[in-house]
């Protein structure tokens, strides 16, 4: 199966799963289990919550990896730099990324989609690492920009 249709395959599971579920919480966990088992080459795969008490920071939410960094200022690594953009953000080389936040150094590419809410207010952003260069491309942006762009529909708790 190519990457496009195990994106699709996934971005319908978690649907799935999430069907009805009120929780933003639950919503993002599910996601997040889905998307590291579905991917070899995802080393750490999760989202970072805009914190509603903290202005312009971000806060470790649900994840499947190795330990992430607790905070990420929106002015501080690709994280803060997608929160700021509300934009999807491709690095093929974390260590060339000015500004990045070594939360583990075995990440060497990451790819970070920002999570809207039905409103449209930035919610959270998925960050997905991995240990390799260059992991990621179109097709991951695509697939991932789909399941973020409808994973909080319908939700109303945090």
């Amino acid at each position: 199966m190519d990457k496009a249709a195990i994106y699709k395959e996934v971005a319908d599971q978690i649907a799935a799963v999430n069907a009805g579920e009120p929780s933003r919480t639950a919503r993002m966990a599910t996601a997040s289990c889905l998307l590291s088992q579905a991917f070899d080459y995802f080393f750490w795969t999760g989202f970072y919550v805009v914190d509603s008490h903290k202005d312009r920071e971000l806060v470790v939410g649900p994840y499947q990896g190795t330990l992430g960094c607790l905070r990420i200022p929106f002015a501080r690594g690709v994280c803060g730099a997608c929160a700021t953009q509300q934009a999807t953000i491709i690095v093929d080389d974390v260590h060339a990324f000015p500004g990045h936040i070594a939360c583990d150094s075995q990440t060497n590419s990451e790819i970070v989609v920002p999570v809207f809410t039905d409103d449209g207010a930035l919610f959270a952003v998925l960050d997905v690492d991995s240990t390799a260069l260059n992991s990621f491309d179109e097709v991951d942006k695509l697939g991932l920009e789909v399941i973020c762009k409808s994973l909080l529909t319908g939700a109303t708790q945090n």
